[in-house]
């Protein structure tokens, strides 16, 4: 019997129009685009400035952009899932609304939160789903608005994050391309340093959290900064280990998009040359949950049949990652 795997055989993206460049922000908080791009690697962000839009717009549009790219039946897709650390509201799902919305009523739909890194786990939850053979279809959206829950005069975080949204279709495979190994962590010690402390079940909603801005991100930059670079290299150098690959044998490096000196750091511990990594921070900034399928949107076109791929991120909780898939389509 032929072994199934999860392959990805398309990819749509969509990120809003307005641009807000470090000159921006410069007018902003006491900050100023030398120090940005030299510490970050940042140039500018998009933001979603449509009044009551939320993750969903993004998602919905980043969807809408694979199924006409793919020619693709909404009907078809059997599960949709959307990776997001900023859903349009407690309790009513994002990825239940963005599957309706679609015109995907046959699928049913769920959301899953990792913070930075929902996008990769979304990616071994959604190729678990086709290899067990029970679903052909399914639709990954990883989406953030995280302009939503950023502190505009808070200079440590709001330098660093945008707003947008990727898609992925998985589908099974049996020629042995798509999903190879995973190697997924996580530890609830980074609780402290990466959290929105207010709006929970700890801490629910009152006047005192929102004058006390507690309802945005908090981030403890050097802790997080550390973790971040020695985690996302050590999975990225195991997963290279555990399958016998070396630096030849990787043709791109898809890292999460937080910080130019981690997706350096990352790539130097592989072996990996800068030319094999996709980066897109200058002009996207960490937009969380989307910054995976983005790069593989816009690296799209550059991506051969059978190239062999390393998926890495890390974000807050802590959770971190890697993953090798081998490329199922040439673009061209």
């Amino acid at each position: 019997m032929t072994k199934i795997t999860a392959a990805i055989t398309a990819v749509g993206a969509y990120v809003p129009e307005y641009v807000l460049t470090n000159k921006i922000l410069e007018t902003m908080v006491d900050t100023n685009d030398e120090w940005i791009t030299t510490r970050t690697g940042i140039k500018e962000r998009r933001i979603l400035k449509k009044e009551g839009a939320g993750t969903s717009y993004l998602a919905i549009k980043a969807a809408e952009d694979l199924l006409a790219k793919k020619n693709l039946d909404p009907k078809e897709i059997d599960l949709v899932i959307v990776a997001t650390a900023t859903p349009d509201m407690p309790v009513a799902s994002t990825a239940v609304y963005t599957a309706t919305q679609i015109g995907a009523t046959n699928a049913f739909a769920f959301d899953l939160q990792a913070a930075c890194s929902s996008f990769l786990y979304g990616m071994s939850t959604a190729a678990s789903y086709v290899q067990s053979g029970r679903y052909k279809k399914v639709l990954l959206i990883g989406a953030d608005k995280m302009s939503s829950i950023i502190d505009y005069e808070d200079r440590a975080t709001c330098i660093i994050f945008g707003d947008g949204a990727g898609a992925v279709l998985f589908e099974p495979d049996e020629d042995g391309l798509g999903l190879q190994d995973e190697y997924l962590r996580s530890d609830g010690v980074g609780r402290e340093f990466l959290k929105i402390d207010a709006g929970g079940s700890i801490l629910p909603a009152s006047e005192e959290t929102v004058k006390n801005k507690q309802h945005t991100v908090f981030q403890d930059g050097k802790t997080v900064f550390k973790f971040a670079v020695s985690n996302m290299a050590d999975v990225s150098a195991k997963i290279m280990e555990d399958n016998q690959l070396t630096n030849e044998d990787v043709q791109w490096l898809v890292p999460h998009q937080a910080n130019k000196r981690i997706i350096d750091a990352t790539a130097r511990r592989m072996g990996v040359d800068e030319s094999k990594v996709m980066m897109n921070i200058q002009r996207y900034g960490n937009t969380t949950s989307a910054t995976l399928p983005l790069c593989l949107y816009e690296y799209e076109k550059q991506l051969k049949k059978g190239d062999n791929l390393i998926f890495a991120a890390f974000g807050g909780g802590f959770t971190w990652g890697a993953i090798y898939l081998k490329w199922a389509y040439n673009s061209n």
